[in-house]
């Protein structure tokens, strides 16, 4: 359902209460709050922002029956599979999407088909990839949380001591993306300094076979293509990206060096030219060195094309659960646009009271990541985060309904 919203800065903070208010009676679940009760174990989640800790105090209110507690960190797959064949699993469980068809397959997870119906989940505001992601033979196993696309991140001081422009920057090319790489590599005194280009292997194989024109699994998902020409090639050309650095083992070394998260970042030392990455780094970027010399730009493949990769988790349900019903409120709760809106609210609130930039977050739940980028999400006053922004909202513009 679209909602009808007035906000447009980040100081009308008011105007996004009364959407949040208005949308708890339109997505109440359908099942009674009070008929859910008990304990719910969360495997594989953690409470460390306020996007999850905001969604985690919505669950706690509207059902103050359940108790939920959470073994945090990400999924640790003995542990869990331990669990499961003991048959004391957790009663949910925060899953890597690309991972989860193999739980299912396995067993450890079961179809969320009543899940689904008793919480009156409408599947079709989730974008369709991250729905097909967590759907097996025709089942659904998971419900869609984060939506992360990678594009590229530009150090603009490194490419401007190279002589070369934003308009150089490109993965099409992929001799002259070489020629890039060796540009904007520093060696001093035999060890590396700066990596010119980071293919981000082995996380973003996928991605490089896209854009080299094949795939790694048939249409079907269940025959594995890692031997095509095509992975063949882009797997020799991405690895080879390494050498400038000195080779795999080199730049590995030198990369693991790097404060990815801190205020010294690689970009801020002056450690890459430009590599591939998740849009949620520009969050992290924005809070912890707003004046970096960042710059945006889509991964293309050989055609020219802008192509991505989609990842991010769901949420699902081990098989033999001890309590399905508290564990459905908990996946339907937290994936709905009402929360989602709630977090990202709390994120511009804690952001506009801290002086530092918001960027938003970005849900696999479409309608949801509307109003966060048109209502929640506005200029920040500072051009790059802002170009940045804008990039995102424009670049996948065609694979939001709510906005085309």
């Amino acid at each position: 359902m679209k909602q009808s919203v007035t906000l447009r800065r980040l100081t009308q903070f008011a105007t996004v209460t009364a959407i949040a208010l208005a949308l708890v009676a339109v997505l109440a679940p359908v099942q009674a709050q009070d008929e859910i009760s008990g304990e719910v174990n969360v495997m594989g989640f953690g409470t460390g922002d306020e996007i999850a800790t905001e969604r985690v105090d919505l669950f706690r209110e509207t059902y103050p029956n359940v108790e939920v507690s959470f073994t945090e960190g990400a999924l640790d797959e003995q542990q869990f599979l331990t669990a499961v064949a003991s048959g004391t699993p957790p009663d949910a469980v925060y899953i890597d999407r690309a991972l989860l068809s193999t739980y299912a397959v396995r067993g450890a997870l079961q179809p969320l088909t009543q899940c689904i119906e008793d919480m009156g989940i409408d599947m079709s505001i989730f974008r369709q990839a991250a729905v097909e992601q967590v759907t097996i033979n025709g089942e659904i196993y998971g419900i869609p949380d984060f939506w992360n696309n990678i594009y590229l991140m530009i150090n603009t001081a490194a490419v401007e001591e190279a002589g070369l422009t934003l308009d150089d920057i490109s993965t099409t090319d992929w001799d002259r993306l070489t020629e890039l790489n060796e540009a904007l590599t520093r060696i001093e005194n035999g060890r590396v300094t700066r990596i010119g280009f980071d293919p981000k292997l082995p996380e973003f194989f996928p991605l490089w076979v896209r854009a080299n024109g094949g795939q790694l699994l048939s249409d079907d998902g269940r025959t594995a293509m890692l031997n095509s020409p095509e992975a063949v090639e882009a797997l020799e050309y991405a690895f080879s990206q390494h050498e400038p650095s000195g080779g795999r083992a080199e730049f590995m070394a030198f990369r693991d060096t790097w404060d990815f998260f801190g205020s010294n970042n690689q970009i801020v030392a002056d450690q890459v030219g430009f590599w591939p990455m998740e849009q949620w780094y520009m969050n992290v970027l924005a809070d912890v060195s707003p004046d970096a010399p960042i710059a945006f730009k889509a991964f293309t493949d050989r055609e020219g094309n802008p192509i991505s990769m989609a990842t991010g988790s769901a949420w699902a349900i081990p098989t033999n659960s001890a309590n399905y019903e508290g564990a459905c409120a908990l996946a339907a709760t937290m994936t709905s646009t009402e929360a989602w809106i709630r977090a990202a609210q709390k994120r511009a609130e804690l952001r506009a009271e801290s002086g530092t930039i918001n960027t938003g977050v970005s849900p696999a739940n479409a309608e949801a990541e509307e109003i966060i980028f048109t209502e929640i999400v506005g200029p920040t006053g500072n051009e790059v985060f802002d170009q940045g922004i804008a990039f995102l909202v424009r670049f996948w513009k065609p694979a939001l309904p709510f906005l085309s």
